[in-house]
This record gives structure tokens, C-alpha cells and sequence, in this order.
């Protein structure tokens, strides 16, 4: 990069002169606090989830070894109801990751263009559109999730209590 601007003094100079203004590089860092608040946000969320796929995991895991030697139909109807948290909770993360990294993009973005003549508003406005899309998706799945574990656990002790 430096043998770059070195060998172009054009090129230098004018790179030294779009990051030079302080102020510039102050409007870019200002304008970048919200996605990066937002990414902040995500992963905060994605902690959340993350927690409640482990623990999912862990129980179908738990149930599987139970069930080698001898099962019930509450196991069965458990582990159908696990493994389809597991799929609702795996999507809900795939999805708020790919918001993740489309934010970041946004910031890179956002920087960039500060520093480039072509416009790429346009490029950035889709990113963010692009990076709500798949947060709104993540986090739908995410409550679907929570709803099918409240309703399944009710389910699971109805056919236990028939059971027993």
C-alpha cells in the first residue's frame, strides 16, 4: 500500500487530502455509531439464542442416549418437539448472523465512501435494508421458538399425565 502511494504522488495526495479533514473522518465515525450499536444489539440477542440452542442440544443428546435402551411415546413426542426448537433456534441464529455481517458491511461502507469519489449510497441504503430483512427474520424465528417451547412442554406433561 505504501510503495503504492510512494510510486502515484497523485493518488497519495489526494488520499491525504480526503482523510485529512478531521472533521470528515469525526462525520463518518458519528454516522457509523448507530450500525455499530445495532451490531452491539445483535449480539447480545445472539447470545440469548445461542443458550437455548445449547440447552436444547444438550437435552435431545440426553434423550437419545435414554432412548437406546428403552423408550416412551413422551420421549418420542419430546424429542420431535426438541428437534424442531433445535431447527426454529439454528435458523434464528443463521439468520441474525447474516445481519451481523451485512452490518458490518454497512460501517465499511459507510467509511469508504467518504474516501471515494463514485456514490454508494445507494449500495449502502440496500445493505441496511438487506441487514433489517434478515434481523426481522431471525428474530421471528427466534420468537416462533419460544412459542413452540411453551406450547410443546404443556403437550409433553399431557401425554405424561395419560401415561402415568
Amino acid at each position: 500500500m505504501l510503495d503504492l502511494l510512494a510510486s502515484d504522488h497523485t493518488l497519495a495526495a489526494e488520499l491525504l487530502e480526503r482523510t485529512a479533514s478531521t472533521v470528515r473522518v469525526q462525520e463518518i465515525v458519528r454516522l457509523s455509531l448507530a450500525p455499530a450499536f445495532l451490531l452491539a444489539g445483535i449480539g447480545a440477542i445472539m447470545n440469548v439464542m445461542m443458550t437455548r440452542l445449547i440447552w436444547v442440544a444438550e437435552r435431545i443428546e440426553r434423550l437419545e442416549v435414554r432412548m437406546e435402551e428403552e423408550h416412551t411415546l413422551r420421549e418420542e413426542k419430546e424429542l420431535d418437539w426438541l428437534r424442531n426448537r433445535r431447527k426454529l433456534a439454528q435458523r434464528a441464529v443463521m439468520f441474525s448472523t447474516s445481519a451481523a455481517l451485512t452490518i458490518s458491511i454497512v460501517i465499511v461502507l459507510l467509511f469508504v465512501s467518504a474516501f471515494i469519489t463514485p456514490q454508494i449510497g445507494s449500495l449502502t441504503a440496500v445493505a441496511w435494508i438487506l441487514t433489517m430483512l434478515l434481523l426481522s427474520t431471525g428474530l421471528m424465528l427466534f420468537a416462533r421458538e419460544t412459542i413452540v417451547a411453551a406450547r410443546g412442554h404443556r403437550k409433553v406433561e399431557e401425554i405424561e399425565e395419560r401415561e402415568g
